[in-house]
């Protein structure tokens, strides 16, 4: 018999074959495992992490047991899910994009409401500053193989190395599992919700001359309502959509009044209240003007991030219904009343004097 004379050659094929079968198996981990939920919900006693938007909410969104949903950007962070439970009986489950754009907020209702989930209640926040971009504008590039129905491109998921030894090997080694009732909670403590240390950190802008014009913002509002939300409140009459404007503090409208777009601002508020309150399945609250919030920088890590206890706050209001924009022909504060306490707020702010303690 011939001997192979070629040890070089077969060495070389050893290692391919090892090579092969170390990919399977660590793919077979990922797929078994799936730290980002994205061909099943999570195994029971796995120490999950779940730290990473971007790429673990569709999984969440697609194989979590929920009924309800908060969307939203950073401002959304510290609702803690156990307070919809306890104050509606609802089973919620958070998934926000710090920063995110209305296209972030399409991406993720897509997946929710592809299928044949019930979802009671969707709380989504709304940062009127984001709804002027392009209707396809992310905050950040999404991982597309994450979000599709594509098999073939799963494998930039079950061959990544960050995925396991960071998603499956660490947490393996060192439990720590994520609670999912406070997930992608802001990292700030105690002593950092400080008025000296929001203005510390705050740079006034400089003076704009010219004035914004009142509906300058108003054309991409529209499409950004038409393309990324509207769509999703009208397709799904029985879903109840709670939509809240977040309590930034008085500096961000020191922001405003600089950079010259109070009107256009107001302008924002008005019609985005008005187009989606015109819905029966749709709810409006309005925090903006709480006096007893915004004025305090104490309540604040810096000039537009609150502390927890609003965000408990807010959640009782969404329960029993204080601070909700009066549909037309309700008894209760319209959007135009919301808006002239805001404007009567700004008007008599003495923001010099605010800024003359840092």
């Amino acid at each position: 018999m011939k001997k192979n004379k070629n040890p070089f050659r077969r060495a070389a094929a050893g290692l391919l074959l090892s090579a092969l079968i170390l990919c399977f198996l660590a793919a077979g981990l990922v797929v078994v495992v799936d730290p980002f939920f994205h061909y099943h919900k999570p195994l029971d006693g796995f120490p999950y992490l779940v730290d990473n938007q971007l790429s673990q909410n569709p999984g969440m969104a697609s194989h979590m047991d929920y009924d309800s949903v908060i969307l939203g950007s950073s401002m959304t962070v510290n609702f803690n899910t156990d307070w919809f439970r306890e104050l509606m009986g609802l089973k919620t489950i958070k998934l926000s994009y710090s920063g995110a754009f209305p296209r972030d907020q399409y991406n993720i209702m897509k997946i929710i409401f592809d299928g044949e989930r019930k979802v009671e209640k969707v709380f989504l926040g709304v940062d009127v500053i984001t709804y002027t971009g392009g209707v396809t504008q992310t905050k950040y590039p999404i991982p597309e193989y994450l979000y599709d129905d594509n098999v073939f491109n799963d494998i930039e998921y079950v061959l990544n190395k960050d995925v396991l030894l960071n998603y499956i090997l660490r947490p393996a080694a060192d439990p720590d599992p994520t609670d999912l009732a406070t997930v992608y909670a802001s990292w700030w403590t105690e002593e950092y919700y400080s008025e000296q240390w929001v203005l510390h950190n705050y740079t006034s802008p400089e003076q704009v001359l010219e004035e914004t014009p009142a509906d300058e913002y108003l054309p991409g509002v529209r499409e950004n309502l038409d393309v990324n939300i509207c769509p999703f409140i009208e397709e799904n009459p029985k879903t109840q959509f709670v939509v809240f404007f977040p309590p930034y503090s008085i500096l961000y409208w020191n922001d405003v009044l600089r950079e010259n777009h109070l009107e256009a601002t107001m302008e924002e508020f008005r019609y985005i209240t008005e187009r989606l309150n015109g819905y029966e399945n749709v709810e409006v609250y309005f925090f903006p003007d709480r006096e007893d919030i915004i004025l305090d920088l104490n309540h604040y890590a810096d000039y537009s991030h609150y502390h927890p206890e609003y965000n408990r706050f807010m959640t009782e209001c969404f329960a029993s219904g204080t601070c909700r924009v009066a549909k037309d022909g309700e008894a209760g504060e319209s959007i135009g009343e919301y808006l002239a306490h805001m404007r009567r707020i700004v008007d008599e702010f003495d923001f010099e004097e605010l800024l003359s303690r840092k």
